[in-house]
């Protein structure tokens, strides 16, 4: 199959951009799809075309391309209720700072569809934060008004947002994922009928944060497909023995005594032969993005041996029906 295997940078921010690629390259990829604000500047990218050009030039060098640009931890700083953890995506002097932190956040997120144009991408991927994602157990009592409130709130932050990426002719592509204010199948839904089913607003798929919900990635696929900009390719395994929850019980990713964990490709639950079966049948022909987050498997291992697995579940769709040859003439 043609399509592209992307690495997502973002959990390799250790490394320069050019180490980055080189690596990449080794590992087999055809391209990356680069975090802001790790791997490239908002900014910069937007006002400065020699600074991009000076990136796909180290990416040519290497024999990479890009499909998307990566806005997580910002977006993030949009939408969320502050705590201390929020000062880990924000700039160090505005730690403690919440209103500075959004600030921060807003007017870097309007760089980003001007820097991706100028990278000649037309998606970026992210998260847009949620400020009632503490309420999701709906307990001590959550009126629907309090869930109407943070929706409008999320809906007024992103709107002036995706105006700008309007006007660069470059999508949002939402990772539903939890501590998003779309974090499975209904919030889902829901975000796209308060934004008024607006088309610059889709969902990057990753069915690693649907698993472990209990929700069906190819059911979720399916049903919205249309607003499927990205996908990113991770695995999960759920391993419920008695003890832990799939809460997590506050034990560390990669621990084994969790009740989930991500894994490496191809070491979870995820049945990936059926999601290729979707992206054949609606005809997607994006880049299939690894974001390798395994804490169990020695990264390089991991991420190599993961993009080898991509290669060999993306096959073909036929192009003819299986009985068509089947006549007495």
């Amino acid at each position: 199959m043609a399509r592209p295997v992307t690495l997502m940078t973002a959990q390799w921010g250790d490394m320069d951009f050019e180490t980055l690629c080189k690596t990449a390259k080794e590992m087999g990829y055809d391209g990356l799809e680069i975090m802001c604000c790790s791997h490239i500047d908002p900014k910069r990218a937007a006002e400065d075309m020699d600074y991009c050009n000076e990136l796909k030039g180290t990416m040519e060098k290497y024999g990479l391309k890009t499909w998307a640009l990566a806005a997580h931890i910002v977006g993030q700083c949009v939408g969320d209720k502050w705590d201390p953890r929020l000062d880990n995506f924000a700039p160090s002097e505005l730690a403690g700072k919440p209103e500075e932190i959004r600030k921060w956040a807003i007017e870097t997120m309007m760089y980003v569809p001007k820097a991706a144009k100028n990278m000649g991408v037309d998606v970026v991927t992210g998260f847009m934060g949620s400020p009632i994602w503490a309420y999701w157990y709906s307990f001590p009592q959550t009126t629907e008004e309090m869930i109407d409130a943070g929706y409008q709130e999320i809906v007024d932050l992103w709107t002036p947002i995706f105006d700008e990426f309007d006007k660069n002719g470059v999508l949002f592509a939402l990772e539903v994922h939890p501590t998003e204010i779309a974090f499975d199948y209904y919030t889902a839904e829901r975000l796209l009928d308060e934004f008024d089913y607006r088309e610059t607003l889709g969902f990057n798929f990753d069915p690693s944060h649907l698993l472990w919900q209990g929700v069906n990635p190819t059911i979720f696929l399916r049903d919205f497909i249309d607003r499927v900009y990205h996908v990113h390719m991770k695995d999960a395994a759920v391993t419920l023995d008695g003890r832990a929850g799939i809460l997590g019980s506050f034990i560390t990713f990669g621990d084994t005594a969790r009740g989930w964990n991500f894994r490496s490709l191809g070491h979870g639950d995820v049945n990936f032969e059926e999601i290729i079966r979707e992206l054949n049948q609606y005809g997607y022909e994006g880049p299939l993005s690894v974001e390798w987050e395994d804490s169990g498997m020695e990264r390089i291992y991991g991420a190599t041996e993961a993009c080898d697995f991509v290669r060999d579940v993306d096959f073909k769709p036929s192009d003819v029906a299986f009985d068509k040859a089947i006549a007495n003439d």
